[in-house]
This record gives structure tokens, sequence and C-alpha cells, in this order.
């Protein structure tokens, strides 16, 4: 095992440094895992262009005490390096990271969302994670990759089990008109999502053409461009009726109102993507019409992780339409830039050892 690895650093806004670093030592309860890829989003590209935001300005390594920058990526599969002999991994074993990190001991985790725990931490986010060779990872935040699952496609595995529980948190029931507002890659992880759980009838609605080409790829069973008139254009491809649930995952100006301005009285509502802006609503109009307004955040490490590694493994298109080539991790910053611009359809993935 080398003492030193590669590791990208993030100092503050556009300044992310390739450095050596000491390999990690596990602690109690953690594994050292080999990263193989390590996947970026929306989350680092906004860290990248105006953070610290989500990321903290010092991190403090928790053997050392030393404050230093932290190293990004929560979106990471690997391989066992070395395992405590108490672990039910052994090294050589491929391994997704679900990221996540929780006490197990609080209110919410007994309520079965260790994912709002009191002590909830991501690696990646808050502390360090997977954009170098080597990471330190609690096993429980580990799942095994199936057999003949792509290492390009597992690496999407926690992304699409965000997806998998905004899905769940929808509260969709069998033949629910289901609208999902923004065909990215979080509104195509909710649809996959949305079509491992339940049958529904799903409409999505996007700006870009490619965009919802995809998603009906993907299983949608109509699309819809965008436009002034959405809620007037749903209830017409919809024969006259209002959807029971939408969920909106683009995060841009006015369609959350635009949301709750379509479901039908009694629906639900829930607000995935994240607004730059606060959003104004109309909570006349939904306390009358007795609109439910749903939220979700991150997954359950127990339940999603494990579904989204069925479904990449149960179907590869998944895989197929959102991995692109790997590359290095010299290649970060520029790649940022490229995500920040709007120039991905994808997701990147990083190959720290390239």
């Amino acid at each position: 095992m080398p003492s030193t690895m590669r590791a990208a650093l993030y100092h503050g806004p556009r300044d992310i440094r390739i450095d050596d670093v000491a390999v990690p030592i596990p602690a109690p309860g953690e594994v050292l895992v080999r990263v193989l890829r390590s996947g970026i989003c929306g989350t680092d590209a906004g860290e990248w262009t105006t953070g610290p935001k989500v990321f903290p300005v010092h991190h403090r390594h928790p053997l050392s005490g030393h404050l230093g920058p932290i190293i990004p990526g929560h979106e990471f599969v690997g391989e066992i390096a070395e395992a405590a002999g108490d672990s039910d991994y052994r090294a050589g074993e491929i391994v997704a990271s679900g990221a996540g990190i929780w006490c197990g001991a609080c209110r919410r985790c007994f309520e079965g969302r260790p994912n709002k725990c009191v002590a909830y931490r991501t690696l990646g986010l808050n502390v360090h994670g997977g954009m170098a060779e080597y990471v330190a990872v609690p096993a429980k935040t580990l799942r095994r990759v199936p057999t003949g699952l792509a290492i390009d496609h597992a690496a999407l595995a926690q992304p699409l089990a965000v997806g998998i529980h905004a899905a769940r948190r929808a509260g969709t029931q069998a033949r629910d008109r289901v609208v999902v507002i923004g065909a990215g890659a979080i509104g195509s992880f909710v649809l996959a999502g949305l079509r491992y759980l339940c049958d529904v009838d799903i409409t999505v609605v996007d700006i870009a053409q490619a965009r919802l080409d995809r998603a009906e790829r993907l299983g949608a069973d109509r699309t819809l461009i965008a436009s002034d008139s959405l809620v007037g254009d749903i209830a017409d491809v919809l024969d006259g009726h209002r959807p029971d649930v939408v969920i909106e995952a683009s995060g841009a100006p006015g369609q959350l109102a635009a949301a709750l301005a379509m479901v039908a009285d009694g629906g639900r509502v829930e607000a995935v993507g994240i607004p730059e802006r606060k959003p104004e609503l109309d909570l006349h109009s939904m306390i009358f019409r007795e609109i439910t307004l749903e939220t979700t955040l991150a997954h359950v490490c127990d339940t999603d992780l494990p579904a989204a590694l069925r479904i990449l493994a149960a179907e590869p298109q998944l895989g197929v339409e959102f991995a692109e080539p790997a590359v290095g991790l010299a290649e970060l910053g520029p790649s940022l830039d490229r995500l920040s611009a709007g120039g991905v359809e994808g997701k990147i993935l990083v190959d720290p050892a390239a």
C-alpha cells in the first residue's frame, strides 16, 4: 500500500489543486477504498463557481486535527483495498458508496430517515471524499456492485439513489397521472425511480428536445416542450385531466409555481430542484385546494442504494445514456467549467488513477 496518493483539494472558488497527500488511515468501522470512478454534479459545480456554500472553508482531519482543504467527490465507486477483520467486506470487492453518514441512534434514524440524522454528513461535501486515489469510508455506507455491471455505470448509483428517494417521497399510487418538470440528470433519475416503484402514467416536461427524446427512451409515456402556457398544455395532453402528482426537478424560475397551478385539487407537488431564488407561492390557492407540498433531499442508503444498483444492472440503457468517458484528475477544473456552463448532458466521471 503506498503512503501517498494523488487527490483534488478544494481551496475555494475556481481553486482546486491536484497534489500528493497521505493515504488515509481507516478509523474503526471504516474500510479503505481504491477509487475507480468519481462523478461530479451540480452541487460540485456550485462550489466551484461561487462556493464555499456546502463545503467547509477548512476541513479538520479526524486524527491529526489539522485544518486544511477538503477533498470533494460524493458519487464514487471503487475496490476494497483494506478491510478490518470484523468487516463483512474483503479486499478486491467492488463497491458503490452512498456517501451519506448517519449516527443510527437519533430520532430520525429510528424513524427510518437517516438522511435527516442530527449528525448527518456526506463524504466529499462535509468530509474528505472520492476525488482521490483512496478514501476511507464507513463500511455501512457501501454496497457491493452486482457482477457484470460496468464500473462507469455503477458510478451512477449514488445520484440514481437520490432520484429513487425522491420518487418514494412523491407518494405516487398505481394509475396516478404524474408530471415531471425537468429532464436533466436528476429528473431522469426520478423518472427511473417512478418506473421502478409503481405503475403510473408519466409526462416529462423540458425546454430541450434532446432531453425529452432521452426521457422517452427511458420510459416516459409522453413528453412536452415547456412553454408559457404549460398548465393548459398539460391539461390538453391529459385529455382535460389535471395530474395527481407533479414533481419539479428543474429548479428553474417559476416552475414550482407552475407545478402548484397545474396539479389536481387534493394532489401532491414535490420540490426536487433547488431554486437559485426564493420562489413566490400562492398559499391561498394551496390551502383552499388542499395541495400537499413535499420536499426531498439525499437518499436512504439501506433502501435506495441497493435499488439503484438493481436498476442499473437490469437496465443498461440508463448507464449508456449518462456515463461519459472518464477523465483524469487534471481535467476536473475544465470539467466543472463545462458543467457550470450547461454543456454536459450526462455525468462526468473522473478516474483518479488516470
